[in-house]
């Protein structure tokens, strides 16, 4: 739901519930031009186009909320309508959404908190919305974690419901904290890069002796094109000096804290820098410059890389393809996208009842005896290959 519609179908929805609860007030408050605007459920086809008029509509939609909160304020308004959980949701989105009414009360360029925080929805107070490449959504977001083995059931061990703009490398810590708790924890837990991160390696090895295994994030500068990435550079951490390939030794090591991240910038001499004849395969500027975690992590995102170019990787990872499908199922047959509650935790509770389904389905399958079915391909494909 995006901004502009989120605040309008929030007058929406407290004028319905007002109407439910204080039906003799509502007419006496409200001006009857509001019935144009706020009769019923507004949908994203009907708000204006034009950035200007989209602006101007969020305006009149600020203006109208807070009128009806001066309304609500009143010494004849009675206090039970002034505490009503949608009147306390249409003050904390008009506060988000809408500047201080002593500085206008105008549209905010931007919201006043992180989408982390921000209310998306009037109906749901802990959906958020969230984005993943092309795809936008408001609600939330299931991490399932499942076993692999080939001669026993493919189980489902663990749900995690976040809120939908939590990043998957924030959940790994608590999934391991419940399989701990539960006895369950893997030698090896198979990840998408998303968990793979460099603390994530780290700490699942230090903390809980899992050997977190997943394709690392690439870098996508133009020096890993042109062999002249990090991974071609000599660190040396005892006498805290870097050699580029090159053969020459960096001028500077300075540790640094960004974002609440532990870093160490690196800076190699621009005289060096300056004289060398692949200097453009290097860097685009007067001298390289790079960016290294803590020890362990570098040791770590290295040795990863490392093991991502073997065979041994390619059948171990493998195995992860199973879970691919669980969600393919989960969305295709039990509505796993679709959330039948309101709520973080009403929500989490419906997808603990899907994997609970997935894991009979599952089970039942295994002691008939049955082979886990195959990815389906296409009707164009299988003629293909016949003919072939």
């Amino acid at each position: 739901m995006n901004r502009t519609l989120r605040v309008a179908q929030t007058m929406v929805y407290v004028l319905n519930v007002l109407s439910e609860v204080a039906p003799h007030w509502i007419p006496a408050h409200v001006p009857a031009e509001w019935v144009e605007r706020y009769g019923k459920r507004l949908e994203e086809e009907r708000l204006p186009k034009e950035e200007q008029e989209r602006r101007q509509y969020a305006n009149q939609v600020g203006a109208d909320g807070w009128m009806l909160l001066d309304a609500l304020e009143t010494a004849e308004t009675p206090d039970w309508m002034k505490t009503l959980p949608a009147i306390t949701t249409l003050r904390t989105i008009w506060e988000q959404q809408f500047e201080a009414r002593e500085q206008g009360g105008q549209w905010r360029a931007e919201p006043a908190l992180p989408a982390t925080q921000l209310i998306t929805s009037p109906y749901d107070l802990d959906a958020r919305n969230g984005k993943k490449r092309a795809t936008f959504w408001t609600g939330y977001k299931v991490h399932f974690t499942q076993t692999c083995d080939e001669d026993a059931p493919q189980l489902i061990t663990h749900v995690e419901t976040t809120p939908a703009p939590l990043s998957d490398e924030g959940v790994i810590g608590a999934i391991h904290v419940d399989l701990s708790e539960k006895d369950l924890l893997p030698e090896r837990h198979l990840v998408d890069s998303g968990y793979a991160t460099l603390a994530n390696l780290v700490a699942s090895r230090s903390d809980y002796e899992v050997d977190l295994v997943g394709p690392t994030l690439k870098t996508h500068w133009y020096q890993a094109e042109t062999g002249y990435d990090l991974t071609h550079f000599s660190i040396d951490w005892e006498t805290e000096m870097v050699t580029c390939p090159q053969g020459r030794i960096s001028s500077s090591w300075t540790p640094v804290q960004d974002a609440g991240k532990s870093l160490i910038k690196v800076k190699f001499s621009m005289s060096d820098c300056k004289v060398r004849p692949a200097r453009t395969s290097c860097t685009g500027t007067t001298r390289r410059t790079l960016t290294l975690h803590p020890k362990e992590q570098m040791q770590a995102l290295f040795a990863a890389r490392k093991r991502e170019e073997t065979d041994e990787f390619k059948d171990t990872y493998r195995h992860r393809a199973g879970i691919e499908g669980l969600h393919s199922q989960g969305v295709r047959t039990l509505g796993l996208r679709r959330s039948r509650y309101i709520g973080l935790s009403k929500t989490h509770l419906g997808h603990v009842a899907i994997a609970t389904a997935v894991n009979v389905i599952q089970l039942m399958s295994w002691l008939r005896g049955e082979a886990p079915e195959q990815t389906r391909t296409s009707a164009f494909k299988r003629v293909m290959e016949q003919a072939a």
